[in-house]
This record gives C-alpha cells, sequence and structure tokens, in this order.
C-alpha cells in the first residue's frame, strides 16, 4: 500500500502489522487474574525451566497441589503471604505471531489507581469475571476506567466455568449484563459486545468489529486459554491467546493528525554542520513530512519542514512512534517543550484546562493547591481552581462538589496553567490529551488527567466555587 500523505510506502508496510501488543489485566480479587497469566506464560511456552521449578517449589511449600501458576505474576513477598495482587506486575513474552508487553493489575477496590496505570498505555484490558459471582462492582469499576483511558479492545473473560458446570446460560447472561453496562457508558461505537456464537448473541457484533470480545474460561484448567476447550462444544470463537494474537491494533499513523513534542534541541559544534539545528523527539501521532508548513506552539510562529533525520540519515516522512529530528526552514526560538504541528491542524494553546483526572495520591487534591503539570516534554506551574464533580462508579452519576478528590478518585477539575499549552482533547489523542499533576514539593505523582469531556456518563453539576487564591492563577 502506498501512503495517500508522502506516495511512498506506508507506515504498515515498513513493519509486521501487529508486531507487538500492550494489554492489561481487571477484575476483581479472587477472580483469577494471575492464574490467567501464569498460565498464558505456562502454555505459550514463555517460562523459563527455572522460573517453573522456583513456582513449583513454593506451590509444595504452600501445599498446593500441582504449581500454583499465579506465582509466576505475584512476585512481592506481601502478595504471596496474602495471596492478592498488590503492584502492577509487567510481563514480556511472544509468540511466532506477536510480541506482548503484559500488565498484571491489581484487583482490590484500594488499588484502583494502579489499574489506570497498568491500562494508561494498553491497546487492550483483559476484565475477568468470576462465572459464580457475575458482574460486581468491580467489574464495572474496571469497565468504566477502560473506557475513560480509551482502551481500544476488550476482552470480557469468564473465568471459573468449570465451577459452574461450564454452563452456556451462565455466561450468555454474564455477557449480556456486561454489554448493557458498556452501553450505559455512553462512548460512540463501544457498546458492541461479541460472543462468537454462543447463547444469547443473536445480532451481535463479530470480534472484529466488537470493542468487546466475551470468552468463557477456566484459568485453572486452561479451557479457552491458550487451546479450545472440550467442554464447551457450544462456544465458536477464539480462545484468549487467539484473540490477542489476532486482535487488530495497530492504526494507519495518516489517520491521525501529526504531533511532535520536542525532546530537546541539537546543535552540533563541527564544521562539516556549523549551521545544524534540529528538533528531537518522538512523532505522538499521525505523518509529517518534509516541505510541510508545520506552526511552533505555544508561541505560533510558522515555518516549513526543511528535513528530517532518522538515525542520522535524511527521510522524506516520519510517523508515530518514530523518533527524528526534524530541521525547519527558518530561524525560529524553539526549546523543549514546544510542539511542532501541521500549520492547518493545530491545537489551541489556552492556560484554562478543563479535564477528567483520576487521583493516584494518598495526599488528597484540593481547590487552591499549587501543583506542576507536565504535559508531553513540557512542564508548567498551574493551580486547581475547581473540582466541580466526582464519578460514582457504581451508578455512574455526577458527585457535585466534592470539595476534594482522594486516592483512587475519579473525577473533573479545571486548572489554570502559568504558560499556554497546546492540548488535544484525550478523546481525540491519548498521547497529547494526558496530563500529569506533580507535588511540585517532592516530585509525587499526584493525579493523572485527560483533557476534555473524556467520561460523559452522568449529569455533570459544576459551579463557580473559588477556593483560596485560585482566582490569582498560578
Amino acid at each position: 500500500m502506498t501512503s495517500i500523505i508522502t506516495g511512498q510506502p506506508g507506515p504498515t508496510e515498513r513493519a509486521p502489522a501487529a508486531s507487538l501488543l500492550r494489554f492489561a489485566t481487571a477484575g476483581s480479587v479472587d477472580d483469577g487474574k494471575s492464574t490467567l497469566v501464569g498460565r498464558l506464560l505456562h502454555d505459550s511456552k514463555s517460562v523459563l525451566a527455572d522460573q517453573l521449578e522456583a513456582v513449583e517449589h513454593a506451590s509444595r511449600h504452600r501445599g498446593t497441589e500441582g504449581p500454583d501458576l499465579a506465582l509466576l505474576t505475584d512476585g512481592l513477598r506481601a502478595e504471596r503471604e496474602q495471596g492478592i495482587t498488590i503492584d502492577v506486575a509487567y510481563r514480556y513474552f511472544a509468540t511466532p505471531r506477536r510480541r506482548f508487553i503484559l500488565a498484571d493489575t491489581p484487583g482490590h477496590v484500594q488499588y484502583t489507581r494502579n489499574m489506570v496505570t497498568g491500562a494508561s498505555t494498553a491497546e487492550l484490558a483483559v476484565v475477568l469475571v468470576d462465572a459464580r459471582n457475575g458482574v460486581v462492582e468491580q467489574t464495572r469499576r474496571h469497565a468504566a476506567v477502560a473506557a475513560l483511558l480509551r482502551v481500544p479492545h476488550i476482552v470480557l473473560a469468564v473465568n471459573k466455568m468449570d465451577l459452574v458446570d461450564y454452563a452456556e446460560p451462565v455466561f450468555a447472561a454474564i455477557a449480556e449484563e456486561f454489554s448493557a453496562y458498556v452501553a450505559s457508558l455512553g462512548i460512540p461505537g463501544w457498546s458492541a459486545v461479541s460472543t462468537s456464537g454462543a447463547a444469547g448473541s443473536a445480532g451481535s457484533a463479530s470480534p472484529a468489529d466488537a470493542w468487546c470480545t466475551a470468552i468463557p474460561i477456566s484459568a485453572l484448567a486452561g479451557d479457552n486459554v491458550v487451546t479450545p476447550s472440550a467442554n464447551m462444544d457450544w462456544y465458536g470463537g477464539p480462545t484468549v491467546l487467539e484473540h490477542l494474537e489476532t486482535v487488530p491494533v495497530v492504526a494507519d499513523p495518516a489517520r491521525d493528525v501529526a504531533r511532535f513534542p520536542v525532546q530537546y534541541v541539537i546543535r552540533p559544534q563541527s564544521a562539516e554542520h556549523p549551521d545544524y539545528r534540529g528538533y528531537a523527539g518522538q512523532v505522538a501521532s499521525g505523518v509529517l513530512r518534509v516541505g510541510q508548513p508545520v506552526v511552533v506552539l505555544p508561541s505560533g510562529r510558522e515555518s516549513v519542514i526543511e528535513g528530517i533525520d532518522a538515525l542520522g540519515d535524511p527521510v522524506d516522512a516520519a510517523w508515530a512512534p518514530q523518533s527524528v529530528t526534524l530541521r525547519l526552514a527558518d530561524d525560529l526560538d524553539v526549546s523543549r517543550g514546544d510542539l511542532i504541528a501541521p500549520a492547518d491542524a493545530a491545537p489551541t494553546s489556552t492556560q484554562d484546562v478543563a479535564a477528567t483526572v483520576c487521583h493516584v495520591a494518598d495526599r488528597p487534591l484540593r481547590v487552591g493547591d499549587r501543583v506542576l503539570l507536565k504535559h508531553t516534554t513540557r512542564t508548567v506551574k498551574a493551580i486547581v481552581k475547581d473540582i466541580p464533580s466526582r464519578l460514582t462508579l457504581d451508578d455512574l452519576s455526577q458527585h457535585p462538589a466534592p470539595g476534594e478528590l482522594v486516592a483512587n478518585d475519579i473525577g473533573r477539575v479545571v486548572l489554570r496553567t502559568a504558560q499556554p499549552l497546546a492540548l488535544d482533547a484525550y478523546a481525540a489523542s491519548r498521547r497529547t490529551g494526558s496530563f500529569l499533576l506533580i507535588d511540585p514539593a517532592d516530585g509525587t505523582t499526584l493525579t493523572a488527567g485527560m483533557a476534555g469531556e473524556a467520561f460523559a456518563a452522568g449529569p455533570a453539576e459544576s459551579g463557580a466555587r473559588p477556593g483560596g487564591d485560585a482566582e490569582r492563577g498560578a
């Protein structure tokens, strides 16, 4: 395929069309997330012999019959003692069809913020449900967080089917309830759930079209994890691993508007290139090409891309997520933190930021707090002007004027920054629509933010509620 933008071979021709998948697991406590991950690693032959031997030894020490595959991911001593996942465990494995980066996230409500961390860069989330309990509060919470973070794909893994006699009606009822909840989130195009030929799936979307695919499994017994289950011949869809290997995740960068945060200014002192001035960074989205008119934000000055260097060699175009150096035709004042974008499709620079946030720190976030806001490569001072509402994930209602956000809370905030920021709406770009709030005193990450109306379920009530010196700016 030839790129319609550059006239050269498109990005999808330069690399395998699904070479890497980042995914996260989520679910309630004891739903079997770590066991599922262990089963994936074990049955896909991604566990080294010494690792398996250590797991078998630890399992015998705990009096478990056979290896406890959950121990492959639960590495902290407290996790092994309590039998729960506390920290996000990252694992890397590969099959002949795809490479994977997996984030096994905690299921306890106390660690919802860890799920946000694991899913923030994920292209797919596996939400586990215990077939005996069905959709519970944490299931809804994790689905809402996945929707909030705009995770492109969800796998609803109905686990422990062996404990309900592999009953098809149980699976169908859970998939239908989850589908209804997903539809209530109000995210366009995210209400389709594929059950791949199981009961109650009439009219459901195909796995390729659905945001969510439901799969009945038994992680402990291995049913439909890596190999198809002989106990559920009524299910005609893919196994978990098959779906992970085939789900489409590589989007054509040409569909996105180009964004290039400047990370470093390169000025080599050499006789060969005495006037060289390049702006190095990673293309956050879209495609940039030589000769393209661009604007540098927040200054608003315009120029043209004179050259693009990749690994020291000139190229005609660059696309996300390549790391390159741009050279502009004009001698502009460009520094780290500036954003280079197409002149005809640039975001608006603003000092007033309205966003949906997930608070991850133990210290509460209050109106009037002074913070640092980190957006791509730019960090500026900011102040919290208002906290209009907090989201109640149980019924998706908005609690107005909560006064503060505590750990694991999701809510809306209004910020005033000391300098303009070129923010996109998070719904349009996960990369340039997201930011972090940082404690200026000790550098602690306080809040993960998504600019704009990132989550619109339930009515929100906002009112002018100035707090202290919030009105005076950052």
